[in-house]
């Protein structure tokens, strides 16, 4: 007998017990790997104790509310499947703009993952542990009975609650970016051939295995050209053209929440069993409704319908995105398909005729007449991909949230952003330990006693901070970054450092209050020298005068600048504790609730009733679609000239 036969022999007469142990140390794919072996290995991994293990192993959920997650799907394998896939986006995501703060933190919801906008906000009486803080929905991935993933937009229109049906493209397990986008689409009933009927729709990394018969037909030839040929992406489409394509697809493929569906999205604290049972109902029943709603909607605009269509469709497409180009642009196109690249003539203005003349002292493309030509206009055509050429390799397009892995340069805990992408950004919260202490998320206020309205306010502006350890020239610092701020008015940019002090330098000066709110003893465990921030020249660019940072007993942090006295005080936030006792308000329109792209200094997101914003146009026509699909061609089009 072979050395590795025997190996093999040996693994199969380990007891259950012990191979069910070894199934830990591996990760879910290789677990099926293994069950590709023989049936007894088979018949081991398909056990359900083998999959609750690496549910419980992802360290998303307690084990009590696995169970309960379980009853709604069809096995735990399915739901580790699930809980894999969406792992990655939990956590805190941010943008820029508005710089008061944007902070959505992505927690489990009941068999889903939501994302919650923190809203900048004033404390009330009770403090930051007690009182309900405020926060909106911005989306929400459900798992169905397979494990498979069902992605809601939600939004407000015309005083009104929409969710938008979506997918979610394959999430990267390192991924600092999430990406709203219209993504081109195959038909499900079949595939589609090159130029008649259907051909493989090859815009994934690898090509599905399960092609169907209707394809087998190809010639070895036009699979070849398939399989070369290579999406464009949606995000090499020009902002203008994204935005379009945002705004055409949420106006039609919305669903008006009905009563049923605006019930509670995670559960509550477990404070009383009795009101949490009954909220665990009435989260399944909107689970359940949210799932059909999701299989009837589907999310997908059919922009290639078989009917009422020209002789050559890409033809039409093309006709009807210049009329809508040169109605809001000024821009006339060419859309010979002999004239090789497309050439524009510009309206003549005298705004353009200086702008261009800037243009070309600045080295950029364009001319002062107006005119482009075809070898000026390649390296416009190799930045931005052509509207009509992303439309055109599909049937349908589709709401898709992406979270992939991008190259991000930061600044002291703080990405730096991209300003015309509708995205959201994730914060690295990094894990306290012996080495980083104070690391993590931490809510204050300024002022003494902390976390109580003064008596001449009714109440305090509550921060958010991003507490960080940065090493520079052997010494460690402990950074607080400005994530969300409560003031009706931004004081401080979104990614200030409120202070930064070092941690190997002890402070002398004494802490000046001896009781807190409460008049109990105030203790400190330590003190840290440091500067925190101050006027300096201008908004952007704040200076720092020096100030302390004390450790009380408690655990609770405050740093106060020594000329002033102003201090501000800290304490740890459990957000999903928070937001389970929080107080839900509404959102706003779908774009714009996903990332708010406008810069603005207040607070954009309390009191936001009008649905009318630059990103959700009032002249689209809202009309309810049950299967969320447009099967008049030209009537798509049509949407694209506003």
């Amino acid at each position: 007998m072979s050395m590795e036969s025997c190996g093999f022999a040996l693994l199969l007469s380990l007891p259950d017990d012990v191979l069910l142990m070894i199934t830990r140390s591996l990760l879910p794919k290789d677990i099926c790997n293994l069950g590709l072996c023989c049936r007894s290995l088979n018949a081991l991994v398909a056990l359900e104790k083998v999959w609750f293990t690496q549910c419980e192993m992802l360290g998303i959920l307690p084990n009590r509310e696995l169970t309960e997650w379980r009853v709604a799907v069809s096995s735990y394998k399915a739901l580790c499947r699930f809980l894999y896939t969406v792992k990655p986006l939990m956590g805190i995501w941010v943008h820029q703009n508005p710089e008061l703060g944007n902070v959505v933190y992505v927690m489990p919801g009941f068999v889903s993952v939501v994302g919650c906008r923190i809203i900048p906000q004033e404390l009330g009486p009770l403090g930051i542990e007690d009182g309900p803080i405020l926060w909106a929905p911005v989306f929400e991935i459900l798992c169905d009975l397979d494990g498979d993933t069902a992605f809601f937009l939600h939004g407000r229109e015309k005083g009104s609650e929409y969710l938008y049906p979506g997918s979610v493209k394959a999430v990267d397990k390192t991924c600092n970016v999430l990406l709203l986008e219209v993504e081109p689409r195959q038909r499900k009933n079949g595939v589609k051939l090159l130029q008649s009927k259907s051909f493989v729709h090859c815009q994934e990394k690898e090509i599905s295995k399960k092609v169907s018969r209707s394809n087998s037909g190809l010639s070895r030839s036009q699979r070849v050209f398939c399989q070369s040929e290579t999406a464009i992406p949606f995000g090499r489409l020009c902002f203008s053209d994204r935005r379009k394509l945002l705004e055409v697809i949420t106006s039609q493929i919305h669903l008006k929440v009905a009563d049923s569906a605006i019930g509670p999205m995670f559960p509550p604290l477990r404070a009383d069993e009795e009101n949490f049972q009954k909220e665990m109902v009435l989260l399944r029943e909107r689970r359940s409704l949210l799932v059909q709603m999701h299989k009837l909607g589907g999310g997908q605009i059919d922009c290639k319908s078989s009917t009422q269509l020209a002789s050559d469709p890409t033809q039409l497409e093309m006709s009807e995105i210049r009329k809508s180009l040169e109605r809001s642009s000024g821009y006339h196109y060419s859309i010979s398909e002999d004239d090789g690249p497309i050439e524009y003539n510009k309206r003549r203005t005298l705004g353009r005729y200086f702008r261009n003349g800037i243009n070309q002292i600045l080295g950029k493309s364009g001319s002062i007449n107006g005119t482009t030509s075809k070898s000026s206009s390649s390296s416009s055509d190799n930045k931005h991909a052509q509207l009509s050429e992303f439309l055109k390799s599909s049937d349908t397009i589709g709401l898709t949230l992406h979270a992939s892995t991008a190259k991000l340069s930061s600044y002291r805990a703080w990405p730096n952003m991209h300003d015309n992408r509708f995205a959201l950004y994730k914060l690295p919260l990094r894990i306290p330990s012996s080495e980083q202490e104070y690391a993590g998320l931490w809510g204050g206020t300024f002022g003494w006693p902390p976390g109580k309205p003064s008596e001449d306010k009714n109440g305090k502006a509550l921060f958010f901070l991003l507490l960080s350890y940065e090493e520079t020239q052997g010494q460690r610092f402990l950074i607080a970054t400005k994530i969300l701020e409560g003031t009706h008015y931004v004081l401080h940019p979104n990614g200030s450092a409120m202070f930064m002090v070092n941690t190997d330098e002890p402070s002398p000066d004494p802490f000046p209050w001896d009781t807190d709110g409460d008049s109990l003893p105030v203790n400190v465990m330590h003190a840290f020298m440091g500067e925190g921030i101050a006027n300096g020249y201008g908004f952007r660019y704040p200076g720092s005068k020096p100030g302390s940072l004390y450790v009380f007993e408690n655990g609770h942090l405050a740093f106060m600048w020594k000329e002033s006295r102003s201090i501000l005080t800290m304490m740890r936030l459990n957000l999903q504790d928070l937001l389970k006792k929080g107080e839900k308000v509404h959102a706003l329109p779908p774009i714009a609730n996903f990332s708010y792209l406008t810069k603005s200094y207040s607070n954009v997101f309390a009191g936001f009733s009008n649905s009318s914003t630059c990103l959700s146009s009032p002249r689209f026509a809202i009309t309810p679609l049950i299967n969320s699909s447009i099967t008049n061609h030209s009537h798509f089009f049509h949407l694209l000239k506003y």
